[in-house]
């Protein structure tokens, strides 16, 4: 059963998210916030498996309480994922820098919505190859970081090479596919660079990669 929190200040839409969520027999609502402060304290009351969060809120905003989620040790196994009214914008990248495993247009056809959440419980980042060119264009402009990749020394060659194509947008199976390996291969390679990076998820790994340098916008 994949448990989910609700946060957004606006009542018609959380009903309507929640109204789709459940007729889903393996997903369940655990509560619903209306601002920032109040997720916090449910999510630490519920450890729900996803938040789904706006940005945007009275008192405390999306970016904070995600921020403060993706800090504490305790909620270790509490996937964020942003709701936006706007696509792609600054306020969405601060939010994956925050910790948030991806995000979502809140226009979303219901079953793209309902593959995504799921997609999110698997511990998977929803960044779609669109997105990650959005990212990649941010990179174009803005000065790498590299005291970012503190532990990018530590990867071994494979383990670069998954980073990459995580970074690339693949998913498991076109990443096991593209280095000719079995997906439970892949996702070990992966896992053992998110331990070295200390990235929290698929979404942190990935903004890790640009920022420290191991992917450019010229070889992505």
């Amino acid at each position: 059963m994949i448990r989910v929190l609700l946060v957004d200040d606006q009542p018609l839409l959380r009903s309507g998210f929640r109204a789709l969520l459940d007729l889903e027999d393996d997903i369940e609502v655990v509560a619903e916030a209306a601002d920032g402060e109040e997720a916090l304290v449910l999510t630490r009351e519920h450890l729900p498996d996803i938040v789904l969060i706006d940005i945007q809120m009275p008192v405390v905003d999306g970016i904070e309480a995600t921020r403060r989620i993706a800090a504490d040790p305790a909620l270790a196994g509490v996937h964020v994922v942003i709701l936006t009214n706007y696509g792609f914008d600054e306020y969405v990248f601060d939010a994956l820098r925050a910790g948030a495993a991806g995000f979502l247009v809140k226009d979303i056809v219901p079953e793209d919505f309902l593959h995504a959440v799921r997609v999110a419980a698997r511990g998977d980042a929803l960044l779609a190859p669109s997105i990650t060119r959005k990212l990649i264009n941010r990179y174009v402009t803005q000065p790498l970081h590299t005291d970012d990749g503190a532990g990018l020394k530590e990867l071994t060659n494979r383990e670069r090479e998954a980073v990459a194509l995580v970074a690339q947008g693949l998913s498991n199976d076109q990443i096991a596919d593209r280095m000719v390996i079995s997906p439970t291969t892949a996702k070990t390679h992966i896992n053992r660079a998110m331990a070295k990076l200390h990235a929290r998820d698929r979404a942190q790994l990935v903004v890790l990669a640009y920022e420290s340098g191991l992917v450019t916008p010229r070889n992505a």
